[in-house]
């Protein structure tokens, strides 16, 4: 008999289409319209990014999402006053809590954790008081798993950046064993774990068929080839991979 995962679930990030708006002005493209394309072509979920210098997403935007969506609204925010403000202000479902430095193009790595319990635990607190689920992204490092988990943090999501970025071959297989690794150990001490950051077509299945992740959060690579193919094209394709992948680990589980 086979062994039951549970389920893959998507989010899928539009702060790019809100970048390409940006680019000229106006309203055009429209990122909740591209949000509601994104869940009738099979989106679990929505994530958007409110960054300090709104260089993408616009405060107007999540105001707009919230009452757009109703499908889960995942809002990427820094440890900011002004985030948590915005994040009790709208309460969406989720919040994941990032790094964020004004200089870089986009997310480089992993929250530390470690070491900032102090300035964490309130803000982890007070959005889960809030009803808002929590979120940290953090790289694959066993310490900060453990740091999250005593802080109260429900949920993690792993860094896949340099899986990715990775050449195909040794230093990708040990960066895949060091997800693998991350995942297991979150979801024995008592961590969701998702996954994110830098997946396309050709890496999504590896990280799929790991067991304990149950969440992939997806964005650039889709904007791009929704530009391309269309949203639906795009989405539907991704799911199909990753739905072959958890299916292939299904079985290997229950071998």
């Amino acid at each position: 008999m086979s062994a039951v995962l549970l389920p893959l679930r998507l989010g899928v990030n539009i702060d790019h289409v809100a970048t390409l708006r940006n680019a000229r002005g106006g309203g055009h493209p429209d990122p909740v319209r591209a949000a509601l394309l994104a869940v009738a072509s099979g989106a679990d979920g929505i994530t958007a990014h409110l960054r300090e210098d709104r260089r993408h997403i616009r405060d107007a935007d999540i105001e707009r999402l919230m009452a757009a969506l109703t499908v889960p609204l995942n809002l990427e925010m820094a440890a900011t006053g002004e985030m948590r403000a915005i994040a009790l202000k709208h309460r969406p479902h989720a919040c994941c809590i990032v790094p964020e430095r004004r200089e870089e193009v986009t997310t480089e790595g992993g929250l530390a954790v470690a070491g900032q319990e102090a300035a964490l635990g309130p803000l982890i607190d007070d959005l889960s008081t809030a009803g808002i689920r929590v979120s940290l992204f953090v790289d694959a490092d066993l310490p900060q798993l453990d740091a999250a988990a005593a802080l109260g943090a429900p949920v993690v999501e792993l860094h896949t950046g340099r899986y990715c970025d990775a050449r195909p071959g040794p230093g990708r297989a040990e960066e895949l064993n060091r997800l693998r690794t991350a995942a297991e150990h979150a979801a024995a001490i008592g961590l969701e774990c998702h996954a994110g950051h830098g997946l396309g077509f050709d890496t999504v299945g590896n990280i799929a068929a790991i067991p304990a992740i149950v969440e992939l959060n997806i964005g650039h690579f889709l904007m791009g080839e929704a530009l391309m193919t269309g949203m639906k094209e795009a989405i539907g394709r991704m799911r199909t991979l990753m739905d072959r992948a958890r299916a292939d680990a299904e079985g290997l589980e229950a071998s």
